[in-house]
C-alpha cells in the first residue's frame, strides 16, 4: 500500500519567526555568516565554507564566470551551469580562477572589418560602450584599436562603414604592458584622464582592461572568497552522463567544488558518479550531490560519497515538475527533514554534512527561514538572474527593463541531462519555463541590502552565526489570515511616483 504522509506539505511563507531576547552584542555588524560547504568531522574545520550563506543556481540564465566573479567578490560561491559544452564551461571556471581584482578579460570584442551595426548591436546586447578591436575579433588577439561611443555618431554615419575606418587605432592608445600592478594602472588612468586601459602582453595581444568606473570596487573586499592560492573560489555543476570527460576537465581548470544537476537526485545514476570522483581522485574532489526532499534521499546520496546535500524539488520559480509530473514536496517541509536526518547522521558518525536549500526563496526572509530549519546555505536563481551580472539580455517590456530568465528544464536550454530517467538522450517535455524578471541593477548593491536584512533577522532571534540560529530559532506556523495580516492594510497606499514628486 502507498504510503501516505500525515502532515501537509509545507512552504517557507506558512512560517514566521518568533522573536528571542535581544541581547546588547545583537547588532548587525557582530553576526558572523560563515557556514560550510563541504562535509567534515566533528572537530575539525571544513576544507571549503562560504563568508555569506548563499549559491547562485546551475543555470544558464544565472551563473557564468561573470556571476562568478561577482558573487565570490562578495563571499558567495557560483556554480557554473553545465548545459553547454565541456569546452567552454571548463573556460568559464578557468577565467574565474585567473581573475585579478580590477583587472578584466574583454567579453566585447570585434575586428578591424566588422561594422559599425555590429557595434551597436553588441552595445544593445552588452550595455559595453567600450568594445576591444583586435586581429581576430577575440579577447586575446592583437589589439588594434578601441572603440567608444566618442568614435562614432549614429546620426551621421552609415551602419555599414567598417571598423577600422573610425576606431582609435592603437598607434594612439596608452596602454599598460602585463605584469602592471593595480595602483599602477590606475595611476595611469587618473594621469592621462582615461575611461579605459588596455593590458597587452609582449606580442601586443589584449590581456585585460582596466576602467575608471570600477575604480571604487577594486578596495579590498573583506568578504572576498578565496582558495589558498588568493584565487576566487568557484563551482560547476555537472551531470550523470559525461562526467567521466567533465569532471577531468573542471578539475584541471581549478574548480573547487562540483555538483550533480539533477530535479531528482536520488537515483543509481548520482550514486555511480559519485563513487567514481571519489574513488578516481582519492575523494580530494568535493562533489554535491541532489535534489532529495526526505530521509531516505540523504542517507543514500550520503552513503555514496557526497560531500553536501541540496534539497528541494519542483520549488523554484520557473520549475513545472510539480505541474508535469506530480513529483516533489513544500520546500520547507523538505528541508526540516532533511536536516533532521542530517543530525542524525551527525550524531551516528561525527560527520557533518552540510545542506543546501535550493529553491522556494521568495522573499529575503525566507533565506533565514531556510537556515533556522537547518539548511547551511540556499541556492537561488530567480534572485541572481535579475542582476547585471547573470548572462542574459537587458530589455524593455511594457516599458520597464528585463531580464530573460529561463529554466534548465524549458525548451530554450533542453537541459536534458537535468532530468534523465535514462533511455533516449532528449528532452521528453518541459519542466521549466521561460520568462521575464525585473531588471535590478548591480549584484553587490542588491545583495548586501540582503545580507544586511539577513543579519538583522538574525539578531532579532538572539543569534550571532548560522548555527547559534538553528540552536536558537523559533518558528511557528502561520494562518492565511495572518499572512494577510502582515502586510500594508487597510490602508490607501500612497503612489510611489506621486510620492517623490
Amino acid at each position: 500500500m502507498a504510503y501516505f504522509y500525515s502532515e501537509p506539505s509545507r512552504t517557507f511563507s506558512e512560517y514566521l519567526l518568533v522573536p528571542n531576547l535581544s541581547t546588547k552584542e545583537c547588532m548587525p555588524g557582530n553576526v558572523d555568516l560563515k557556514t560550510p560547504v563541504v562535509k567534515f568531522k566533528a572537530g575539525e574545520k571544513p576544507s571549503l565554507q562560504l563568508n555569506i550563506p548563499v549559491a547562485s543556481a546551475i543555470m544558464q540564465s544565472v551563473s557564468d564566470n561573470n556571476m562568478a566573479i561577482a558573487l565570490a567578490r562578495c563571499g558567495g560561491i557560483s556554480f557554473v551551469y553545465g548545459s553547454q559544452t565541456i569546452g567552454n564551461q571548463a573556460e568559464m571556471v578557468r577565467k574565474v580562477k585567473k581573475y585579478k581584482a580590477g583587472f578584466v578579460i574583454s567579453d566585447s570584442n570585434l575586428s578591424p572589418d566588422n561594422t559599425l551595426r555590429d557595434v551597436v548591436e553588441i552595445k544593445e546586447r552588452t550595455g559595453h560602450s567600450t568594445i576591444a578591436i583586435t586581429e581576430d575579433g577575440t579577447p586575446t588577439g592583437k589589439l588594434v584599436g578601441i572603440v567608444t561611443s566618442r568614435d562614432y555618431r549614429l546620426s551621421r554615419a552609415s551602419m555599414d562603414q567598417k571598423i577600422h575606418e573610425f576606431m582609435t587605432p592603437f598607434s594612439q592608445l596608452i596602454y599598460g604592458q602585463e605584469g602592471i600592478t593595480l595602483k599602477e594602472a590606475n595611476d595611469m588612468i587618473w594621469e592621462h584622464k582615461l575611461n579605459c586601459l588596455p593590458i597587452i602582453d609582449s606580442e601586443q595581444k589584449l590581456v585585460y582592461l582596466v576602467f575608471r568606473k570600477d575604480y571604487d570596487s577594486h578596495k579590498e573586499n573583506p568578504n572576498e572568497l578565496l582558495d589558498q592560492n588568493k584565487r576566487l573560489v568557484v563551482g560547476a555543476g555537472i551531470n550523470t552522463r559525461d562526467y567521466k570527460e567533465r569532471v577531468p576537465a573542471l578539475v584541471d581548470a581549478g574548480v573547487d567544488v562540483v555538483c550533480i544537476d539533477s530535479s531528482d537526485g536520488y537515483s543509481e545514476w548520482q550514486s555511480d558518479t559519485i563513487r567514481w570522483i571519489k574513488e578516481t581522485y582519492n575523494g580530494e574532489v568535493k562533489v554535491g550531490a541532489g535534489n532529495v526532499v526526505d530521509r531516505e534521499g540523504f542517507r543514500y546520496l550520503v552513503n555514496a560519497g557526497a560531500d553536501f546535500i541540496k534539497v528541494g524539488i519542483g520549488g523554484g520559480s520557473i520549475c513545472i515538475t510539480r505541474e508535469q509530473k506530480g513529483i516533489g514536496r513544500g520546500q520547507a517541509s523538505s528541508v526540516i527533514e532533511v536536516s533532521a536526518a542530517r543530525d542524525e547522521y551527525f550524531k551516528e558518525t561525527g560527520i557533518y554534512v552540510p545542506i543546501c536549500s535550493d529553491g522556494g526563496i521568495v522573499h529575503d526572509y525566507h533565506i533565514v527561514l531556510a537556515l533556522a530549519m537547518g539548511a547551511d546555505f540556499v541556492m537561488l536563481g530567480r534572485y541572481f538572474a535579475r542582476f547585471d551580472e547573470s548572462p542574459t539580455r537587458k530589455i524593455k517590456v511594457g516599458g520597464n527593463f528585463v531580464k530573460e530568465y529561463w529554466g534548465e528544464g524549458s525548451n530554450r536550454a533542453r537541459n536534458w541531462q537535468r532530468y534523465d530517467m535514462g533511455g533516449d538522450s532528449k528532452l521528453g517535455f518541459e519542466e521549466g519555463v521561460d520568462s521575464y524578471v525585473p531588471y535590478a541593477g548591480k549584484l553587490k548593491d542588491n545583495l548586501d541590502t540582503t545580507i544586511h536584512k539577513v543579519k538583522s533577522t538574525m539578531c532579532n532571534c538572539g543569534a550571532l552565526s548560522v548555527s547559534d540560529l538553528q540552536q536558537k530559532a523559533r518558528l511557528t506556523l502561520v494562518s492565511a489570515t495572518s499572512i494577510k495580516e502582515g502586510g500594508a492594510h487597510d490602508v490607501i497606499l500612497k503612489d510611489k511616483e506621486l510620492s517623490s514628486s
